[in-house]
């Protein structure tokens, strides 16, 4: 699902985190390998490629949430660059690539599209594909193609269909003190979300659900390096003015149907305080014919970035598990 147009995946401080999840502070995210501007339909993409691309071991190419925000909030999947090629890019209207902000390119279509444009640049026979977020959608949507050649999927913290999403987040908004609750949904009802009181009652809802430890300082480095970070416009238009309801272009999505065509093996990984939660999570991925679902700890949604090296083992793994060598 999307991440908040303000703070993404990045964050907005909260509750500390699960012993033994903390980034691992000593580690420093490599400069790419390679860096390439990709053509897209409505522009070019950034991507930045970390590993040997040729090795034994299958690339695997990242799409993050949003929409709107960056690569930044992956970092931590650099940590695997040594065994296999990691693919990091922003698609269009974000991060480092073109910024049309035209809403005629603001399609699922379109952005899975992004997908096969990076294969063919790259040359990328055989894959995994990992999507967080809003971009699980688009994994979700890839896989469902069964493309030759991807070899697992990985839904994390999926936007599967935003009714299923609205379902999970209003459930968690309904855990909130009685007064937040009140003022959210009072000022979406009424349309009213630029209010200085919707703002402050969302940040008690991020702080419970989105981000729920401190980022890395390498993050922070990384992000604030970048000359062009997130663009709240496209996030606004696509889905809205907070997590909890769409109002925007997806506010119709439905990918459940898509589900029992994913052939790949599936990785469903979620946190344990997360904006989609593993109740509305598990129904869902027991349709998917080959999936497993797992929760980490004491992590929300924005997982990748709090919980870096408990997400990176389950990925690590459901890779290595289905290389095919």
């Amino acid at each position: 699902m999307p991440l908040d147009r303000r703070s993404f995946v990045l964050g907005l401080g909260g509750a500390a985190l699960a012993p033994g999840l903390a980034w691992s502070q000593d580690w420093t995210p490599p400069p790419p390998d390679r860096e390439l501007r990709v053509p897209v339909r409505g522009g070019s993409i950034y991507v930045r490629v970390n590993g040997d691309l040729a090795g034994p071991r299958a690339p695997v190419v990242f799409a993050r949430g949003g929409p709107g925000s960056n690569h930044a909030y992956f970092l931590g999947a650099l940590k695997m660059a040594g065994e296999r090629a990691v693919v990091l890019y922003d698609q269009l209207d974000a991060g480092l690539s073109d910024r049309p902000n035209d809403p005629a390119n603001w399609t699922v279509e379109r952005y899975v599209s992004e997908v096969d444009a990076i294969r063919a640049a790259l040359d990328l026979r055989r894959l995994h594909l990992v999507g967080h977020s809003w971009g699980s959608t688009i994994a979700l949507e890839y896989a469902a193609r069964q493309p030759g050649g991807l070899l697992s999927a990985t839904l994390g913290s999926p936007l599967i269909s935003t009714k299923s999403w609205e379902r999970s987040t209003t459930a968690q908004l309904a855990k909130l003190p009685p007064d937040i609750q009140r003022v959210v949904n009072a000022h979406e009802a009424a349309g009213t979300t630029d209010s200085p009181e919707y703002a402050r009652a969302m940040e008690t809802f991020y702080a419970a659900y989105l981000s729920r430890g401190p980022r890395a300082d390498y993050v922070l480095a990384y992000r604030d390096g970048l000359v062009r970070k997130t663009n709240g416009r496209v996030y606004l238009g696509m889905w809205g003015p907070g997590e909890i309801r769409a109002t925007g272009l997806l506010k119709s999505y439905d990918g459940e149907p898509l589900l029992p065509r994913i052939a790949a093996p599936t990785l469903v990984v979620t946190g344990e305080y997360d904006e989609m939660t593993a109740d509305v999570l598990r129904p869902l991925a027991a349709r998917i014919p080959k999936a497993e679902l797992k929760v980490i700890p004491g992590a929300g949604h924005a997982l990748p970035s709090t919980h870096p090296d408990a997400y990176v083992a389950l990925v690590r793994a459901h890779l290595a598990r289905n290389d095919g060598i």
